[in-house]
């Protein structure tokens, strides 16, 4: 899955710039929660029939793309403990 643009589209006017899917207003977030909360592929495709298989991976993608990115830096006043 190379190119995720022509799945997501980023627009501050819908879901207030949240990650959709290009065309709708399901944020990647949503189908996430879905999948975290032990819906299947297919019970998200059954309650939304306009979204495909695609759009679930799209989501997956750039939700681990996201992750990459993610570090944490330590400050001078961070607990060790907490390491």
């Amino acid at each position: 899955m190379d190119n995720l643009t022509i799945y997501i589209s980023i627009d501050p006017e819908i879901r207030f710039g949240k990650p959709c899917i290009k065309g709708t207003r399901i944020a990647i977030t949503d189908i996430l929660l879905w999948l975290a909360s032990g819906m299947s592929n297919e019970e998200i495709l059954d309650d939304y029939p306009f979204l495909e298989e695609n759009h679930i991976r799209a989501a997956l993608h750039f939700a681990a793309d996201r992750e990459s990115f993610i570090k944490i830096i330590p400050t001078a006043n961070a607990d060790p403990a907490i390491a």
